[in-house]
């Protein structure tokens, strides 16, 4: 399995246009093999980036001895696949096009999808929508997304979020299958179902189907979004989640998502996770 990390858990200096490069052999020299970067509409990595940038990026992250693992976003609560508005889901569709075109000039495997919402937490403004009409959404746009990812070569991992949607993995495992495209598999995150559920039962039930894994550990007792913290700091099983990795032969990224940052000393977290990760992964 392959240890990487998510920019979201490094310090924002890292991760501009003009620091990206660098940034990869830091990461790098902090023990990890791998990297999860962003798509932001307006960023680094956006609507304006170009095939030969990310080719750029990819060159210089292999240079640096790193995998480009996969492309996550934030834009997908904004604009998503289950909204009422057409025109949100159409905003939607065109940010994953994108996305998967960049993905591919980059050489990851993965574009990590927030599928959509009945509703969204942190966003209580949002009109909440009905369960059957968001899947059927959902449904609708995957299997639109179809041939672009048969065009890229990348895959989509849709990932279990507190969005009130897949709130089981017998769920997202029969969705999966319904759409029956060796392009479409889950984003498994493991911190996001200790609230509700067990993340080695999701992991042996989902099975092959996982593309990748997000890294993240909570404490149940506290109930809210304030209960995720630093790997081995709350209620996951990591022996039984690894060993449920390994009896459905999953080898494919382990990527930390540690957010927030620390108020003061971000970087000291990078340090702390690829420490968690070590004993997590049998490496100490």
């Amino acid at each position: 399995m392959l240890k990487a990390i998510n920019v979201w858990s490094l310090p924002a200096e890292w991760v501009t246009k003009e620091q990206l490069p660098a940034t990869f052999t830091r990461v790098k020299d902090l023990g990890f093999e791998g990297l999860e970067l962003s798509f932001d509409p307006d960023g680094p990595i956006g609507f304006a980036s170009t095939a030969d940038e990310m080719a750029g990026l990819r060159k210089a992250a292999g240079d640096a001895g790193i995998v480009l693992t996969s492309l996550a976003t934030g834009a997908f609560w904004a604009n998503n696949f289950t909204q009422d508005d057409p025109a949100k889901r159409a905003e939607a569709r065109r940010t994953a096009v994108k996305m998967l075109e960049l993905g591919q000039a980059l050489g990851v495997s993965t574009l990590l999808v927030v599928p959509g919402a009945v509703d969204i937490i942190f966003i209580p403004e949002e009109p909440v929508v009905s369960y059957d009409v968001a899947i059927a959404r959902v449904e609708e746009m995957v299997r639109s997304l179809v041939p672009e990812c048969e065009r890229t070569g990348v895959k989509i991992g849709l990932e279990n979020v507190w969005n009130k949607l897949f709130l089981s993995p017998l769920e997202l495992r029969d969705f999966i299958d319904r759409i029956d495209s060796p392009f479409i598999g889950a984003y498994f995150d493991v911190g996001n179902v200790i609230l509700t559920g067990y993340p080695e039962q999701w992991i042996r039930i989902l099975g092959k189907r996982i593309v990748s894994i997000h890294m993240k550990d909570y404490r149940r007792g506290v109930g809210t979004l304030d209960g995720f913290v630093d790997l081995l700091e709350g209620d996951v099983n990591w022996p039984e989640v690894m060993a449920a990795m390994k009896e459905i032969g999953y080898d494919g990224a382990l990527v930390a998502e540690m957010i927030p940052q620390y108020r003061f000393y971000p970087a000291a977290r990078v340090e702390n996770t690829s420490n968690a990760m070590d004993w997590i992964l049998g490496r100490k």
